[in-house]
């Protein structure tokens, strides 16, 4: 009996090293390493040092910081997130983005993790916390593909999501999850909204910049930021969408700061329409969207400068708030639903069109009052600010 069961013990772990082959493994655990095959030497650790008062201080004051990026086109260049250099940024313009005296910037890629490279900051979009880096010396760089842009309009809550990135100084690193949830709007690095892809896939500091993967190997999103009330990933993991990479990737290779917060630096000397809006409709429970009459999407006017450009208009702010789930909720407002002729579902929609104007210049606001929408032509002013 000893022997039959030594030889069926034998034939047992035989048949258990076989099921381990690779022709025998699942077919998503055979395209998740496929994707990380193709896609991993093409990611980045970032790492990143700064001199605390403007390097005054000796070396043991130095502050270091890391994260991801990865090769986005056939320069070699390389996105990662706008907050993962902030620390080594010094004099930032519209024309460039130099480096603060004493910081250091480089990467470091997977076959030569220990080999560090020298790059420098091309461009920079705060608003959707991206930067575009370059090499400084791309000839001793190994030579790797460009991981291709998906369409995240695309993305569907279900799909597979592969994040890989360097978390804690773990040089590529992968995890994979799913997409939770599309267009999760939350503020961005410097508090403009951003319609972030959520994924459970496990993602930790060190993980910024780098690229969060469909099945096909291509990137949907930039991981950005985790919702965590311990302090530890808690399953909730933002992107920022590949597509909001797509529009500012010409502004970024064209160097220096770009975005809405380099406008609205110098907001006191720009022209505005006079209003506020802080909430969109899709913000509203579909119940009391129902109840008031609101448009299918928009953004509600909070408020409305006295006698500015907008109150000449006609514009109305809120009459009153109800309670809806213990929250206010404004009501008796108008809502913009399109600017200049163009679909408004984000405040950032009419921010992009003011900031790029001129005072005197005139833009078209639609809004939406009574249960049907009028066309505004309402003239750019400097409006002082309220508190």
């Amino acid at each position: 009996m000893g022997v039959v069961l030594s030889a069926l013990l034998v034939a047992t772990a035989g048949c258990a090293v076989g099921t381990d082959a690779a022709g025998s493994r699942l077919p998503d655990e055979r395209n998740t390493i496929d994707v990380v095959r193709t896609a991993g030497p093409s990611v980045v650790s970032v790492r990143v040092s700064a001199s605390d008062d403007d390097g005054e201080r000796p070396s043991d004051g130095r502050r270091v910081a890391g994260g991801s990026g990865f090769v986005v086109d056939e320069a070699g260049r390389i996105i990662t997130n706008f907050h993962v250099i902030a620390i080594a940024v010094g004099d930032a313009s519209e024309d460039r983005v130099d480096l603060a005296p004493g910081a250091a910037l480089s990467v470091s890629y997977l076959g030569t993790p220990e080999v560090e490279h020298p790059v420098r900051v091309v461009g920079a979009n705060p608003d959707v916390d991206l930067a575009l880096l370059e090499l400084l010396y791309p000839g001793e760089a190994p030579a790797v593909a460009v991981i291709p842009l998906a369409d995240s309009n695309r993305v569907r809550v279900g799909q597979k999501a592969i994040a890989i990135g360097n978390p804690f100084g773990l040089h590529s690193s992968v995890t994979a999850g799913i997409i939770s949830a599309v267009e999760r709007h939350q503020p961005g690095l410097v508090g403009i909204d951003i319609p972030y892809i959520q994924t459970d896939a496990a993602i930790n500091p060190g993980n910024s910049g780098g690229p969060l993967l469909n099945s096909a190997g291509q990137v949907v999103g930039i991981n950005n930021t985790i919702l965590a009330p311990a302090g530890a990933f808690a399953g909730i993991g933002l992107a920022v969408p590949s597509n909001l990479l797509r529009e500012a990737m010409e502004e970024l290779r064209a160097g220096g700061l770009s975005g809405l917060a380099v406008a609205a630096a110098q907001l006191p000397g720009r022209p505005r329409l006079g209003l506020q809006i802080g909430l969109r409709v899709a913000d509203y429970p579909r119940e009391l969207r129902d109840e008031l009459g609101l448009p299918a999407q928009g953004v509600v006017v909070t408020g409305v400068s006295k006698d500015g450009p907008a109150d000449r208009a006609g514009i109305k702010g809120p009459e009153g708030a109800v309670l809806f789930d213990d929250r206010p909720y404004p009501f008796g407002m108008d809502v913009i639903t399109a600017i200049e002729g163009q679909p408004v579902t984000r405040a950032i929609d009419v921010q992009r069109v003011v900031l790029e104007r001129d005072a005197g210049e005139v833009v078209t606001v639609t809004i939406w009052r009574d249960g049907s929408e009028t066309e505004l032509e309402i003239a750019l002013e400097l409006v002082p600010i309220e508190d």
